[in-house]
């Protein structure tokens, strides 16, 4: 682990999207995917607003994700993460949760958007988050990701998070248009780059969507690692 110079993360946006409560929680493993996809002459996200009633971030425009599953642990799969994602999430956590939280990503972007980023499978009977995908013939296309950010909610939110950002492309999908998912969002859309940037988004996104319009642009750096440190935020890259 190296560091780098300070990234152009706002520290104060991120105190106003989430106040800081009290109380000690620790951070939960989760997951978020950033499906992207180039459509007429523009790079694009997919995106979703949060639905108002919600405790933590409502009405923000965010990435589809959330925490790990138990049932993610044990969930087939029809490919392995590429082995430099693999070998990048191996040095956080032992093998078999790296990929269960690859799983997780894939399975929270199906509930909340009914995207399948998967390879066409026999339809099967399982128990569980994951009984409408597989229900569905598919089996979860791990090989298409790249893992491209990791940032810890600060203490004392009202949820904290240690959120493993990754990236696929809308090729790898069963089918390119989202659906209605799961109303944990309650828009969801393709926004072009620049359109992406003028949401009201969270610091951490607007920060991960800098990164993304990187790889998208060919730059390659270092994995970033956001998190508080005696009160202050400190942007890392990990080699």
């Amino acid at each position: 682990m190296t560091k780098a110079p300070p990234e152009p993360f706002d520290s104060e946006q991120d105190r106003r999207d989430a106040p800081r409560v009290g109380g000690r929680q620790v951070p939960k493993d989760a997951a978020t995917l950033i499906l992207t996809r180039r459509h007429g002459g523009r790079d694009q996200v997919l995106m979703g607003r949060r639905a108002p009633g919600h405790v933590f971030m409502a009405s923000k425009w965010v990435f589809p994700g959330g925490r790990i599953d138990r049932a993610d642990f044990a969930a087939a799969w029809a490919s392995e993460p590429a082995p430099a994602v693999m070998g990048r999430l191996s040095m956080e956590m032992p093998a078999r949760r790296a990929r269960a939280l690859a799983l997780t990503a894939v399975r929270e972007t199906f509930e909340e958007t009914g995207l399948l980023l998967a390879s066409p499978a026999p339809a099967a009977s399982v128990a569980g988050p994951w009984r409408e995908f597989r229900a569905l013939g598919a089996l979860p296309d791990l090989a298409a990701l790249s893992y491209v950010a990791r940032a810890i909610t600060p203490p004392g939110r009202t949820r904290r998070f240690d959120a493993r950002f990754f990236l696929a492309p809308a090729e790898a999908l069963l089918h390119p248009e989202p659906t209605a998912g799961s109303g944990e969002l309650d828009e969801i859309a393709w926004l072009d780059l620049e359109e992406a940037r003028t949401q009201d988004l969270p610091a951490i996104t607007r920060f991960v969507l800098g990164e993304t319009a990187e790889r998208l642009s060919g730059t390659q750096r270092p994995l970033p690692f956001v998190r508080m440190v005696r009160g202050r935020h400190v942007v890392e890259r990990l080699d």
